[in-house]
């Protein structure tokens, strides 16, 4: 198996933010909210700069603004009152926006995407009995996900996945990832004693999937604008966006599912089945 170039400065990259990213969501509270809110300011700014949409800071400050009051919203207001200030903050940023005809359409959704990150992880991470294990879970199955099918793709090769878009995946590589996130949803739980592990382990493997879709978007994306990085936040690997797409689709699929089924504790019925 010949390992990418890529390898080191992914493992390194980990290594470093996986430890403080259980450190603060251990700790939850408004830590855990400063920094799921700091992550989304970040990628706001890297969306808005990999668009190249005008006026950038004008738009990353009511945005920044819009995704700041949303996430101290979900302390005192039920989380669509969250969501709607997102909404409000996407149009008015749709109405800012200057530039192309493409700049300005795919502006709004830079927040939207943005609050994908913040508010499913601090809605989550709030519940009080399943907050910790969901977040936990949601980060075994992304993580699971993305290091399966860099090894599985590596090991076994094949057909591609979606060339146009990502030359380097293939299909063993979705599978295996996806078959890997899923059983690492199903250990999350069993080692924290949640009884649901069978019936709850086709949620992981959907988490597994919109992983990967997620990690597929911002990949297009990057295509779409002539970019290849969305930006060089971290040394030698890129922007914060490059290593949290998959993340941002699976905890927006999480939530949804989670509220679908249990609208006062989504948590909950995101894990209990």
């Amino acid at each position: 198996m010949r390992i990418g170039a890529d390898f080191l400065p992914r493992a390194c990259s980990a290594l470093v933010l996986a430890p403080i990213v259980l450190l603060v969501a251990g700790w939850g509270g408004w830590a855990f909210g400063i920094l799921a809110t700091l992550a989304a300011l970040i990628i706001l700014w890297e969306w808005l700069r990999m668009i190249a949409a005008k006026p950038n800071t004008v738009l990353l400050v009511i945005g920044g603004a819009a995704l700041v009051v949303a996430v101290m919203m979900l302390a005192i207001r039920p989380p669509h009152m969250a969501m709607a200030i997102v909404i409000l903050g996407a149009v008015a940023t749709a109405l800012i926006a200057r530039g192309g005809r493409e700049r300005r359409l795919w502006a709004p959704f830079g927040l939207v995407y943005a609050g994908a990150l913040a508010l499913p992880a601090v809605i989550l991470r709030g519940d009080a009995t399943f907050g910790l294990i969901s977040l936990i879970w949601l980060l075994a199955v992304v993580w699971s996900t993305d290091i399966a099918a860099y090894f599985c793709g590596r090991l076994i090769g094949g057909p591609k996945l979606w060339p146009r878009v990502s030359p380097n995946k293939t299909w063993s590589g979705a599978i295996g990832g996806t078959l890997f996130g899923m059983v690492a949803g199903m250990v999350t739980l069993y080692a924290a004693g949640v009884h649901s592990i069978l019936l709850a382990a086709p949620v992981a493997l959907l988490a597994s999937v919109a992983s990967q879709g997620g990690d597929l978007f911002e990949s297009s994306m990057k295509r779409r604008f002539g970019v290849k990085d969305s930006s060089a936040l971290i040394p030698g690997h890129g922007g914060l966006m490059d290593r949290l797409d998959g993340f941002i689709a699976a905890a927006a699929l999480a939530l949804l599912i989670g509220l679908l089924r249990d609208p006062d504790a989504p948590a909950r019925g995101l894990l209990l089945w």
